[in-house]
Formats: C-alpha cells, structure tokens, sequence
C-alpha cells in the first residue's frame, strides 16, 4: 500500500531565511499566530505606563540605571547600576522589567506566553513570547521612559562575596542604550564615547571593577567558563547569506552575564528561603557514561580530566584553562559541552553543576522567557506575605503556585526552551546549506570535529560550517574506526 498525503500549504520555491524559518516553526510546531483573543486583549494598551501603576513603588528615575545589549536588540530587560561602597565591596542594582504587572494568569494573554515559553530568536526574525507592544514597548527598558520594574538590589564584598540582596517593586527611567561594543570602546578609553557619555563612565568602570572580582570569585569557586565562537550571518537584499563573521564576547558582555548570575543567585535564594514553589535551573551532573567517554578521546590526545569518579565543576575548568593555548581548544570546549547534561526547569532544586552554584534560577529576562516571569509572580507574592497581604494573587500582579503546577510548567518550559533550540539550530542549517551552494568546488581549510562508523565531520576554519565526508566517498584504502 502506498502513502497517500496531500499538499496543505506551498510555502515558495526559493530558500531564503524566510522560507527556513516558516518550515522550521511547522516542524517543531512553534506558535507563531497570535490568538484573536490576545490581540484583543492587549488592543487597549497605551504606550506609557499608566500613573496609577507608578504608585506605592520605590522610585528610581534618577538613579543612572542603563542597559547593555547588542546592536539588533529591540527588547530590553534588564539595567544596571554600580557604585563604591564606603567600607569597600559594592553597592548593585539589577532592574528588570515588570512584566508581570501587564501579563497576569488566566487572561489569554498569559495562556498564550505560557503555551510560547520562550520567545524564538532566528538569525533574521524572533518569534515573540509576548506581542510587541509589550516586548518591545510597554515592558522593554527604553531609554529616557518610565518604566515599571523588578528590581534586586545587591551588596558585593571586594572579594566578591553575595552579602546581601534585597527585592522591590519600583519605577525606573533607563539613562541610556548602550550597547557592549560602545561599553568596551569606553572602557579601552575611546575619548569621544568618554565625553558623549560622561556622567556614565564613573559606573561603568565600578561594574567592571566588579565584574573582574565576580570572574576570579567564579573561579575560585570552580564555575565552568565557556568561550563560545559564534557565528554571525550577514543577509543581502535578497535575505541569504552574504557572509559569515565571528561574534567576539568581551568584558561588556560578560559583566552584563555575572550582574545577571548574581541577580538570578539571589531569586533563588529568596523563594528557596521561603519555601515558595518556584522553577530553578537545575544543570545536573554528567551521567558516568559520558564520563567515561569524554575520557576516553582526552586520552587519545594524552590529555586527562581529575576528579575520578565524581569530577567536580573545577576538574572541568583546570581542563578547559589547560587546553586553551591549544589549536583544538574550541573543539574540545564542545566535547566537553557535549558530555555535559541539558540544563532544565525544576521546581526539586538539585543545583547547577556548570556554574557551580547550589541554587540558581532564571529571574531577569521576564520578556522572552516564561520561567522568569513565574519566578517574579513568586517573588511578588512573598513580598505582600511579608507585609500581611493573605490570598494567592496581589495587585501588582504576584501569584501563589502549587507546587503541582510547578512541576507541570517546569516539563512545559523545559521542552519549549529544546523545541526553540532545535528550530534555530534548523535555520541556521538550512541557511549555511543554501550559502554552501555558491561555493560548490571551491576548497577550504577545516578540520575533523567528529569520527562515526559511516564517516567524519569536518568543521570549516572561519565558516563554522560542519559537513560529512560519508566513508562511500573516501579514496579505496584502509581505515579503522
């Protein structure tokens, strides 16, 4: 008997970044159209933050709260603040926007962000996890707007010690969009930056004080630091690809990273303390297997992983600081990646190995992630307890889970973060596949990244292009696998 299907939607016949992105949301089922109801919903919305919601909240206009993102970026988060304390150590203000005041359970709105999980960043477009005129408007950190925000307030002892935390609802005016490449230039002293941002420059070189304290403070501690090479495509008119670059990560990156870690340390903290039902991100240990293996091909390179049985996240750090002169070091970064485990959503706080933290959970990207959104409703919650308020729901917008809840929402999220993954990671295929075609008999530098029985995988130098050399192609000879 043969199959028989029919033809239900005919999506083009020419494989642009378009046409990858609308196969990859079909395949892995990824909502993309908006419910009527939720158009509805968010129809009455205006673009300024009504006065009534500004009450009874800390106000934080004139604090010199920035933010720091990339160049495409269009939803913003999060800003920071840092400055000196008297007694040494630092004084740190992480606000993120507020988004559970506009999103609430059970409007359709909130059904439909839940349903979403995670807002989907493809190479030229995002699937929002909230409408625009939330993710880019209402809720976004904007510059020069009020805003309502979440914020942690932190103090940092100058060995970078977490000495205390404290949460709050409050208003906040972002004093500028900056961006990481603008925060290194000023940071490397570019003179022009320095004058055009003057009253700035002060805290930036406090966060990076802190940042470089938080980094050795990683270290010691043994937490795992990944320097990813990424690729970057670069589109023509016509929306393929022109070029591929590399993305660099510099310090304004990754002092943007450790704020965030430390405010996430913080949220988990908080609920955990209270015994809140809440999601923490929970990165397991490696399975033994996986062990085993990984040790087995670092062997083959007469390189070897300590910790015996149990390594710790600290083995794994020795390791990767010991390769990183080495002309593979980017290949082995991902085998060990590799032998790592997935991290998930759990409300059963288990740690998190790679960062080598106790308790950790994901609290300041309210806009694209559905799990940080729950975890301020938590926050909230325990905020009008602490002040007498009785009942699941606040004003503002917090919320009581079950713990049963939890545990449902924790699968939900942690499958919709792999289905986001998966279908960015079928995009970019797609699209290199279509780049690649141009360069039919063309050679190129790259180097084997992977051995299987049918074949190897080789890596193209600058392209972070994988292709398969199949076994059935290789010259008659002899080879052992």
């Amino acid at each position: 008997t043969k199959a028989v299907g029919k033809i239900v939607e005919v999506l083009g016949d020419n494989m642009g970044t378009g046409m990858a992105v609308d196969i990859a949301l079909r395949t892995h089922e990824i909502p993309y159209i908006w419910p009527q109801a939720v158009e509805q919903q968010v129809a009455g919305l205006k673009e300024e933050v009504p006065e009534e919601a500004k009450a009874g909240r800390v106000d934080l206009r004139d604090l010199p709260l920035v933010t720091i993102d990339g160049e495409d970026a269009r939803d913003f988060d999060d800003a920071v603040y840092c400055e000196k304390k008297r007694g040494g150590g630092w004084r740190l203000w992480v606000a993120i926007a507020d988004v559970s005041y506009y999103v609430r359970p059970p409007t359709p709105l909130d059904r439909e962000a839940r349903n979403r999980g995670t807002s989907v960043y493809f190479p030229s477009q995002v699937i929002p996890m909230l409408p625009e005129v939330l993710s880019n408007g209402l809720c976004s950190l904007n510059p020069q707007v009020d805003r309502l925000c979440m914020v942690c307030e932190m103090t940092v002892s100058s060995k970078g010690r977490l000495t205390g935390y404290k949460f709050y609802e409050a208003v906040m005016s972002s004093h500028a969009r900056l961006t990481y490449t603008k925060v290194w230039h000023i940071l490397q002293g570019d003179q022009d930056l320095r004058e055009q941002y003057a009253p700035l420059v002060k805290h930036l070189e406090e966060l990076h004080n802190l940042y470089k304290v938080l980094d050795k403070a990683r270290e010691e501690r043994g937490g795992i630091s990944f320097e990813s090479e990424e690729a970057k495509f670069i589109f023509n008119a016509e929306r393929r690809i022109e070029r591929i670059e590399q993305t660099q990560r510099n310090d304004a990156h990754k002092l943007i990273e450790e704020c965030m870690i430390l405010a996430n340390i913080s949220a988990a903290r908080f609920v955990e303390k209270a015994k809140e039902p809440a999601l923490f991100r929970i990165h397991d240990k490696p399975s033994t297997e996986a062990i085993t293996s990984f040790r087995s091909v670092l062997a083959e390179l007469g390189l070897e992983l300590p910790g015996g049985n149990k390594p710790e996240p600290r083995d794994y750090a020795e390791l990767l600081e010991s390769v990183a002169d080495r002309p593979d070091a980017e290949m082995l970064q991902t085998m060990l990646l590799r032998s790592m485990k997935q991290a998930i959503y759990d409300p059963e706080n288990r740690g998190h190995f790679g960062l080598a933290l106790q308790s950790y959970a994901h609290f300041t990207s309210p806009i694209r992630r559905y799990p940080d959104l729950t975890l301020h409703r938590a926050i909230k919650y325990l905020l009008a307890k602490e002040q007498g308020h009785q009942g699941n729901t606040t004003e503002t917008g917090g919320y009581h889970y079950s713990m049963e809840e939890m545990l449902q929402l924790g699968q939900h999220c942690s499958m919709a973060e792999r289905r986001a993954d998966e279908a960015t990671r079928d995009v970019a295929d797609w699209l290199k596949c279509d780049f690649m075609l141009d360069q039919v008999g063309n050679v190129f530098k790259g180097v084997i990244s992977s051995v299987t029985g049918f074949g190897f995988f080789v890596r193209l130098d600058d392209l972070f292009i994988d292709g398969l050399v199949h076994v059935s192609s290789l010259d008659n000879d002899y080879y052992r696998f």
